[in-house]
């Protein structure tokens, strides 16, 4: 791996940087969070068509940048750091990556130039689990839906799109194509999000396998959105309902999907532990600099060893964890599959970690007014409290990858779990 950020990197760290400094101050990113969307309209315009982040990894032939995962993970690292609400990561890491990897050529050409400008976003629909497990990056090791193992296990096909005959999403063919019905409790940007991308179960419980669907929301009778109440405002999240919806399927075959979404995992942790690094980093610089100006005793709290101390740890811990974040985003872009999914749960294991840590010590370096509304320092918190509920938890993440690196005997029986 080559540690060295090139000058074309710094350069869309350095730009997107300014722009959000500018248009996603707190006061910006409280207003934005009460809109219908629950982003800024005109900002992600900025983001997402000027600076063109939304296509960062998309293939130039398509409209995109040409650029791969370290460059999105630095782009995120960015919006962590101002807790910027955004469909950037739902758009660029879930559902374009999806559409490229899966898609016929004539869906790659319809939808990633609209998905690359920023004009179309999009999300992933779980019906049911987390996006970890079916991203195969907690869960049992070796659990896939082609060999059946670990039916019924969060990892597998079953675990996450319902499975069976009921439950979930069930996806059957009809005479113009495919139908929908079903439903699923939280679906990141569901509320707002151009087009989805539907995991949906067919072929019964013994044949069961778990395609990948198209539904354009806004074409598409039967579909039903509700936004709903989060911790972390800055991260919408939606109920969906689909009544007999007509949908297209995602690719030339109705495969299961479960090969293609955990070939993703290795990216998605990358970004997602940038954007948690980010968030850790900047709410550990803002209580550095409340420690030199805040006085006790008639001195600046920072003054004294132990408060010198404990910001010291939280400094070398974000340091960690960022660079865990970068090794991880670099793997993911130089194709390590299997390798690249295990490093970065690692790594997104410790940013989750990392950004919990800073964000609750933050809370108590500034004392009563840490968690008054009016102070930012809670807005971190939550991200970093909702962000381990959503993509952990923790010890998971790291039992995956240690079964995955084979740091423990499968033939013990046992389920290693990691602390």
């Amino acid at each position: 791996m080559d540690a060295t950020v090139s000058e074309e990197q710094r350069e869309i760290r350095r730009t997107v940087r300014a722009v959000l400094l500018k248009h996603a101050r707190p006061g910006d990113v409280r207003v934005a969070v009460l809109t219908p969307r629950g982003y800024d309209e005109g900002l992600w315009r900025r983001l997402g068509r000027e600076l063109g982040l939304a296509g960062l990894a998309v293939e130039e032939r398509y409209g995109g940048a040409g650029y791969g995962p370290v460059e999105l993970a630095l782009a995120c690292e960015e919006t962590g750091r101002a807790l910027c609400p955004s469909p950037l990561f739902a758009t660029a890491a879930l559902t374009t990556p999806l559409v490229a990897a899966l898609g016929t050529e004539e869906q790659r050409e319809g939808l990633l130039p609209r998905l690359a400008s920023g004009e179309l976003t999009g999300t992933l629909v779980l019906p049911s689990g987390t996006l970890p497990a079916a991203l195969g990056l907690t869960g049992r090791a070796g659990a896939t839906a082609s060999t059946g193992a670990g039916r019924g296990d969060g990892g597998s096909a079953a675990g996450w799109s319902g499975g069976g005959r009921s439950g979930g999403v069930q996806a059957r063919r009809t005479g113009d194509g495919w139908r929908l019905y079903g439903e699923a409790a939280q679906v990141l940007d569901g509320h707002s999000a151009g087009l989805l991308v539907v995991a949906a179960h067919t072929g019964g419980y013994a044949r069961g396998r778990t395609p990948l669907f198209l539904v354009r929301p806004e074409e598409a009778r039967g579909v039903v959105r509700r936004r709903l109440t989060a911790l972390d405002e800055t991260r919408p999240q939606a109920r969906l309902e689909l009544r007999d919806v007509r949908a297209e399927l995602l690719g030339a075959t109705d495969d299961d999907a479960c090969g293609a979404l955990a070939a993703l995992g290795g990216t998605v942790a990358a970004v997602l532990a940038a954007e948690a690094v980010g968030a850790a980093d900047r709410v550990l610089e803002r209580t550095v600099e409340y420690a030199r100006v805040r006085e006790q005793f008639g001195r600046p709290i920072g003054s004294f060893q132990a408060v010198g101390h404990r910001l010291a740890d939280l400094h070398v811990a974000v340091q960690a964890a960022r660079s865990a974040a970068y090794y991880a985003a670099w793997a993911a872009g130089a194709g390590q599959a299997g390798t690249g999914a295990a490093v970065a749960g690692v790594a997104l294991a410790r940013a989750l970690e990392t950004a919990r840590q800073v964000a609750g010590e933050a809370i108590q370096l500034h004392g009563g007014i840490g968690v008054t509304w009016d102070h930012d320092a809670q807005l971190y918190f939550k991200r970093a409290t909702s962000d381990e509920l959503l993509f952990g938890p923790v010890h998971g993440l790291r039992a995956r990858a240690a079964a995955a690196a084979g740091l423990f005997d499968a033939t013990d029986g046992r389920e290693a779990v990691v602390l």
